[in-house]
């Protein structure tokens, strides 16, 4: 059996068997595409691939520029590849079985600082549709630490105006409750009652669309549209590196932690299915903790 074919099957088994979201199939079928193109270059049918095939390619990750967590992507993707066609009896022995992840360096996650924050709230012209949109945008990836991808799917329905409250679908599909602060609801609650209407009729063909964020167009707003705006503003406030959803998730993480919130509380609005994955954030506390000490203890 060829690669490809062999890379094809696993792609559609994660698709429609584990129901994987389109986004993570895309960063599987990257992955893949990037290793099939490494084994016909060496003439490999799936059953000739060894483990040294596996720590050449691996290797030449590293010599072309990829940092140890693109690799170790990589290698997990791999990983998954030869235990589904183990699984499926394509092949006997599985490669990768014997080899190390790469070790991931944590860093500490970007973020803006409080004055950052309030200059990117004060760009958007309030006197137009777009930028009502965009304050609105603005104010729920900041106020609720949602992912982009969560913030492309909301709907009308998602968010409760009396309780303060959002619903949203995360990783998995699974569901769960964010609080969002009344500043940010009153720019949603603005956005949907003077700017949406206005956006829905830009439609060539209006028709009712149940995403909250809106193109120009009036269609609902793409993950590379929110990325897109982002940008726009970051280098309005002088940003040296790009503002992105993630940047401003981080910010409400950190800000949250600044102000006296706990570690299991910002794991469960971030959407985080392990508190391993939060424990990046933990340095805020410890400084938190140092600074409590040197305040009141009497020996400090």
């Amino acid at each position: 059996m060829e690669l490809e074919a062999a890379a094809n099957s696993f792609l559609n088994y994660a698709r429609v068997e584990r129901g994987l979201s389109s986004a993570t199939i895309e960063a599987y079928c990257r992955d893949l595409t990037k290793f099939v193109n490494f084994a016909m270059k060496r003439k490999r049918s799936v059953l000739q691939i060894t483990r040294d095939d596996i720590v050449d390619f691996l290797a030449g990750l590293y010599r072309s520029g990829l940092d140890s967590r693109s690799v170790a992507r990589q290698m997990s993707t791999l990983r998954n590849l030869f235990r589904f066609l183990q699984s499926d009896n394509i092949v006997q022995q599985d490669p990768t079985e014997t080899l190390e992840s790469p070790k991931i360096r944590r860093t500490l996650p970007a973020c803006l600082s409080q004055h950052e924050v309030d200059r990117l709230l004060s760009l958007p012209n309030l006197k137009t549709p777009l930028g009502l949109r965009d304050r609105a945008l603005l104010d729920v990836l900041y106020s609720s630490g949602l992912r982009v991808s969560e913030v492309v799917g909301l709907k009308l329905g998602d968010i409760d105006f009396e309780m303060g409250c959002i619903r949203c679908l995360g990783k998995g599909n699974k569901e769960r409750i964010v609080p969002i602060g009344k500043k940010a609801l009153a720019s949603v609650e603005q956005y949907v009652r003077q700017a949406r209407p206005i956006l829905l009729r830009s439609q060539r063909k209006p028709s009712p669309t149940p995403q909250i964020f809106l193109n120009h167009c009036g269609r609902g707003i793409s993950r590379i549209g929110i990325w897109t705006i982002l940008g726009e503003y970051g280098r309005m406030i002088g940003l040296r590196k790009k503002l992105t959803p993630h940047k401003l998730r981080h910010s409400f993480a950190t800000h949250l932690l600044e102000g006296g919130a706990d570690l299991r509380s910002v794991q469960l609005m971030l959407g985080h299915a392990d508190i391993s994955t939060t424990q990046i954030y933990t340095h805020i506390m410890e400084d938190r903790l140092k600074s409590v000490y040197k305040a009141h203890h009497p020996r400090a």
